[in-house]
């Protein structure tokens, strides 16, 4: 290895420690209550030595941010054939979306749960890769419409939210510790799935539930890339710091 390499290798590792202690506080205090100062402290770092990799506390979130959706696409919108049934297809890109929030609890409570982080349409050209996840999944949608296995008079934007909305509050519920101890999060998810589907089947979606002044097109679960000038809200689950302990309570 050169003495190039072991800098950059270095680097790198300096780079993931203030990545996870801010992680961890994010989580762990909410978004708004951290400082540079105690990720510093966290990291073992000087304040000063955290600006070297990052111009900000924002930019560190968005760092978080990126490589949290990330993974989700790599997860939700993995490669695989399409099935014979394409409504089989949309289930599985939802369930996957339950699995991440299992999977990666402290990525998700940060880019979903917590309403005081910065909108990610300011860092709109990095975060374009959103963009396509969402084209994958609505073509999924499209193609169970155009199959007869959903409505054709259902708006596939409109179906995402109503997939997604269950999973997203069953994730918040389990991370908030606000599940029985005798209550499976994998089967109310597969449930929640099931009987959402079962209602697009039966047209329930025929309430008028888009405006004509807000179309969200770069958005992907209310929090995608939105273009700068939409004047979409970021919106929130919850504004409570969340833990990602998996002891369940009975409150």
């Amino acid at each position: 290895m050169t003495r190039l390499d072991r800098q950059q290798q270095h680097r790198d590792a300096n780079r993931r420690a203030i990545l996870d202690a801010a992680l961890e506080l994010f989580v762990a205090h909410g978004y708004g209550e951290v400082s540079i100062r105690s990720i510093a402290a966290k990291a073992d770092y000087s304040p000063a030595a955290i600006y070297v990799y990052f111009a900000s506390k924002d930019d560190i979130f968005f760092a978080l941010a990126e490589e949290g959706f990330r993974l989700l696409g790599a997860s939700a919108m993995a490669s695989t054939p399409a099935s014979d049934r394409p409504i089989d297809d949309v289930r599985a890109t939802v369930w996957r979306m339950h699995e991440f929030s299992a999977q990666h609890p402290e990525y998700f409570a940060l880019v979903f749960l917590d309403r005081r982080v910065p909108r990610i349409g300011r860092e709109y050209e990095r975060f374009a890769f959103m963009t396509e996840m969402r084209a994958k999944f609505l073509a999924q949608i499209t193609r169970a419409i155009e199959s007869g296995d959903l409505p054709a008079a259902l708006d596939p934007r409109v179906a995402i939210r109503l997939l997604l909305a269950p999973i997203l509050g069953l994730a918040a519920m389990r991370l908030s510790q606000r599940l029985a101890p005798d209550e499976d999060a994998d089967a109310l998810a597969r449930n929640a799935i099931d009987a959402t589907l079962t209602g697009l089947q039966a047209g329930a979606a025929a309430h008028p539930a888009r405006t004509a002044t807000v179309d969200g097109e770069g958005c992907l679960l209310g929090l995608g890339p939105e273009p700068p000038a939409d004047a979409v809200p970021n919106p929130a689950l919850s504004p409570a710091p969340i833990s990602t302990r998996s002891e369940p309570s009975d409150v």
